[in-house]
């Protein structure tokens, strides 16, 4: 229901969409839509979400010897990613361009944020051997989960708005930069496990 919600809102706007077209385009009732989804704009947060928590997974496979720029490279290899999963990339990318003129759409994006961020504190902490408690911990999460969001948001709508096309290759390099821009935690290079503790 949520890809169908959300190819709706890039074809028709928001305003366009009702519940009864969405119920229609899944093949279910519109009782069932109001059921799971408190407005027609969240229907589109399981998408996000499905797609936060896949970026979440494949920062956690990160290997300790790795650069940030070699392991995003790796998780972005067109060749290592379901098709499904693309699809899936191409249609957030047309959603979040339309956050400009569809500011219902934001509360849903937000949602997925904060998930990454959530996600990140513990992946910072693992990978420093620290304690997700630690507010540096917390605050590296923060910083870092709105740099990716401004990326995210930035390239959808270059691309999406103004024609602009990214490689592979640039889209990695740019989402590289602004998390080691953001972090103030050294945890974007390869790290050395403290066995000893501090």
């Amino acid at each position: 229901m949520s890809r169908h919600a959300a190819k709706l809102f890039v074809d028709r706007g928001v305003a366009g969409t009702s519940g009864d077209d969405i119920a229609a385009a899944a093949g279910v009732s519109t009782r069932t839509v109001w059921r799971y989804f408190r407005s027609k704009e969240s229907c589109v947060e399981p998408l996000l979400a499905r797609s936060a928590r896949r970026f979440s997974a494949q920062l956690r496979e990160w290997p300790r010897d790795t650069t940030i720029e070699a392991h995003l490279g790796a998780c972005f290899a067109l060749d290592r990613q379901a098709p499904q999963d693309i699809a899936d990339g191409v249609l957030i990318v047309r959603l979040i361009a339309l956050l400009p003129r569809e500011p219902a759409l934001r509360t849903a994006w937000l949602m997925a944020c904060h998930q990454g961020e959530q996600d990140l504190i513990g992946i910072v902490a693992n990978r420093l051997d620290r304690s997700p408690g630690d507010f540096d911990v917390k605050l590296c999460a923060a910083t870092v989960a709105a740099a990716i969001r401004v990326i995210d948001e930035t390239i959808s709508m270059a691309a999406v708005s103004h024609g602009q096309t990214f490689t592979t290759a640039e889209v990695v390099e740019r989402l590289a930069q602004a998390i080691r821009a953001a972090s103030p935690l050294p945890f974007c290079d390869p790290v050395v496990p403290r066995i000893f503790g501090a």
